[in-house]
């Protein structure tokens, strides 16, 4: 029989759905999970250098079975559990409880406002790396970022300067010098969609809501990495959490991270639920640290919501992930850092001396992206416009690394303390890829939310 080659750039699940051909991101994912697979990478190596056929997709499989059944070396210095009573039982609680109270509707428009802001700071530029980059930056008299890259600036030879042959061709309504309402983006897709969940199944929802209502608000081209691969194994009918492991090489990379704001917005003060409600959502695409990503981030948003101090807010979040975990030693790290008078100078040359971003894996993994949102709001210090520059202009993810940052200090400061600049462009108006929601009034999903808060 001969060997029958795969197209996966035609196929449902698209690119992102190739197992195969992510075997070396598997591995390293693997590894840092602490599996017992070292004696396998050779063999992890010659797979993943066949050609795409169906022999190689079938012995992907065979190393897929492979490490969901490997051990964990022995030693191993982390315990990080993706089940919501084992993360709860690894919590380390020591803050005072904060106050559930009533909040200014003015919070909520800068968590909304704010978390598009930030979104579209990075969206032109996200994919380029740090060096090219910096390099765009100064080269148009926007380094230290103060502002947005605007389209008419843009020249052939800047954006080779950025890496890039032409930044992003023909999408010029990512730029603020061509909107007429904020554009589509899967950072502010969630936020509406999850919206739309508390709406139809409250505080409450099961994973398996979450996943249904996946399957019947999005086309799958609205899905990336894990996202993709979990909607494919929808499909395929494996239900969550089964959902976010099989054959998911990237479990632990920060698309969950992305999609817990909302959760935040809704029980401001309340870290437990939003945590919560976060982990609902999380778990149907993700483990381990992919899940407390979203937990950090939903619960720092809530804190945020109702503390002043930005370092306090990161630290609210941090109880709600197990302490036994990388993604809470990295936080508290870079909070040790910040506190011991490292200077933004040096905190960010040593963040980029540990990842690389040239590495996929590295690139778009939670914990190197939290770090950045950690990071930018301690050195931003609750300064809005200061503190999602920072996130932009350090690369990595940068469209979501500047709206989870834009959630959290628009929230903090609420619309007031946020610039017309960053916002008056959009018109009230947010475009998203949801069927049946093409696009949405700012003002009436803030009035949800506001509703949502009530009805605690």
């Amino acid at each position: 029989m001969k060997n029958i080659p795969v197209d996966f750039k035609n196929s449902l699940v698209g690119w992102w759905g190739d197992y195969a051909g992510e075997l070396m991101t598997e591995y390293q994912q693997s590894c840092e999970e602490g599996l017992d697979i070292a004696s396998y990478e050779n063999l992890f190596k010659e797979v993943s250098k066949l050609p795409s056929t169906e022999a190689k997709a079938k012995l992907a499989d065979g190393l897929f079975h492979l490490i969901y059944n490997a051990d964990m070396v022995d030693g191993y210095e982390h315990n990080e559990p993706s089940d919501l009573e084992t993360i709860k039982s690894l919590r380390k609680k020591t803050l005072p409880p904060l106050n559930f109270t009533k909040i200014d509707k003015k919070k909520i428009e800068g968590a909304w406002y704010g978390r598009i802001a930030g979104c579209l700071l990075g969206k032109p530029i996200e994919g380029i790396r740090y060096d090219g980059l910096t390099a765009f930056l100064k080269a148009t008299n926007n380094y230290p970022m103060s502002r947005y890259i605007k389209y008419k600036e843009l020249t052939p030879e800047l954006c080779k300067i950025a890496g890039y042959e032409l930044l992003h061709n023909g999408k010029k309504n990512w730029y603020i010098d061509n909107l007429e309402f904020a554009p589509v983006d899967d950072d502010t897709n969630y936020v509406v969609m999850n919206c739309l969940v508390a709406d139809w199944f409250g505080r409450d929802f099961t994973p398996m809501q979450m996943a249904d209502t996946w399957l019947k608000l999005q086309p799958k081209e609205a899905y990336c990495t894990a996202e993709r691969v979990a909607f494919a194994n929808f499909i395929r009918g494996y239900n969550p959490p089964y959902s976010a492991v099989y054959k998911n090489p990237y479990r632990e990379w920060i698309g969950a991270q992305i999609r817990g704001d909302y959760f935040g917005y809704c029980n401001p003060g309340d870290t437990e639920t939003a945590a919560k409600m976060a982990f609902n959502d999380a778990c149907i695409s993700h483990v381990k640290n992919g899940i407390y990503g979203e937990m950090w981030a939903s619960a720092t948003i809530a804190a945020a919501a109702v503390c002043n101090d930005p370092r306090l807010a990161i630290l609210y979040g941090m109880e709600e992930i197990p302490a036994t975990s990388r993604l809470y030693k990295a936080l508290a790290k870079a909070v040790e850092n910040y506190d011991n008078g490292m200077t933004e100078e040096e905190w960010f040359n040593d963040f980029h001396s540990r990842w690389d971003d040239r590495n996929s894996h590295h690139w778009c993994h939670t914990i190197s992206n939290a770090e950045i949102c950690a990071a930018s709001i301690l050195y931003g210090k609750g300064d809005f416009a200061k503190s999602i520059c920072i996130a932009v202009q350090n690369g990595f993810d940068t469209d979501c690394n500047g709206a989870t940052v834009g959630s959290i200090c628009g929230i903090m400061n609420g619309i007031d303390g946020i610039g017309k600049e960053w916002y008056e462009d959009f018109n009230g108006t947010l475009a998203t890829s949801l069927c049946s929601y093409p696009r949405v009034s700012l003002d009436e999903y803030v009035e949800k939310t506001m509703k949502h808060i009530e009805e605690r």
